[in-house]
């Protein structure tokens, strides 16, 4: 039994949010997201935009898959800075997560277009794990 009251230390870590990416409202207003990542290149929003473009045929999948790692890495800066000990949820349902969610999910896509299938099968069980509703919206 805990001494601590009202702490179920069965729930698990509590959900990590992230605060507002400055570079989102940018990329919702249309800017190009080259240009937003020269202003904002710590923005997982903006780097998971240009992966996702990569995916979509803009670039080939091993520049989809650099641009994914970069958002990938600068998301786990900002889950550590807001206290994630790495592992627990990472709600869809709050906004700012989406970035790093969305460069997980592009991560994993690339890494399977480029056969590195190991990759591919951890960041989808990552996305999974963090976020069941995320992976949902992003197919994976």
């Amino acid at each position: 039994m805990s001494d601590l009251p009202g702490r179920d230390l069965m729930a698990g870590p509590p959900p990590t949010l992230l605060p507002q990416d400055p570079a989102g409202a940018l990329i919702e207003e249309g800017h190009d997201a080259r240009a937003v990542v020269r202003r904002h290149p710590e923005s997982p929003v903006a780097w998971a935009t240009l992966a996702e473009q990569a995916l979509d045929g803009a670039e080939d999948d091993v520049t989809a898959y650099a641009f994914a790692r970069v958002g990938y890495h600068r998301s786990l800066d900002q889950l550590r800075r807001s206290g994630w000990k790495g592992h627990g949820p990472v709600p869809w349902e709050h906004e700012p997560n989406r970035g790093f969610l969305r460069a997980l999910a592009a991560l994993s896509i690339a890494a399977g277009r480029i056969g590195e299938t190991p990759e591919q099968q951890r960041c989808a069980d990552f996305l999974r794990d963090s976020s069941p509703e995320g992976a949902a919206a992003l197919g994976l």
